[in-house]
């Protein structure tokens, strides 16, 4: 199963960059980019819940233009159970941290969130990332998620 996480994760789950470029950041001292940090924590939040509901579906039309673009509905369908169901229920989370950038590798220049969680689950704990993105609508939408590690 750790095989086929870690393919999971480089081929499908496009945030796994995320903790090589994701220091622990300073709050913002910009206002608005306080609010754009705050803006994404919610719609991240809001993305997990719809995971932890097993809810995939409705989780991968959530997610940015771009992603959806990359990583097609069946796949997303296939691969996201084999992902989340080793983890077990939903216990609970909170954020550690979240950083603003304007660039990310791998991705176009945007305006990107970063949000890493504390996260526990029934069988496992650990570090859960997503990355949202401004996308072409003016909604926070996730773009690229990296479940705790197997």
């Amino acid at each position: 199963m750790r095989f086929i996480t870690a393919a999971l994760a480089a081929s499908l789950f496009i945030a796994a960059p995320v903790f090589a470029q994701t220091a622990p950041a300073a709050p913002a001292s910009d206002p608005a980019i306080a609010q754009k940090e705050a803006d994404a924590r919610l719609a991240a939040q809001g993305w997990l819940v719809l995971l932890d509901r097993r809810d995939w579906g409705r989780s991968w039309e959530t997610t940015s233009s771009v992603f959806r673009g990359m990583v097609p509905l069946g796949t997303w369908m296939d691969a996201v159970p084999k992902v989340r169901e080793p983890l077990g229920a939903f216990v609970e989370r909170k954020i550690v941290e979240s950083a603003y950038k304007t660039t990310l590798a791998g991705q176009p220049n945007g305006e990107y969130v970063t949000v890493i969680f504390q996260s526990k689950f029934e069988k496992r704990e650990g570090i859960e990332a997503v990355t949202t993105v401004l996308d072409r609508d003016g909604k926070w939408r996730v773009t690229g998620y990296s479940p705790p590690a197997q």
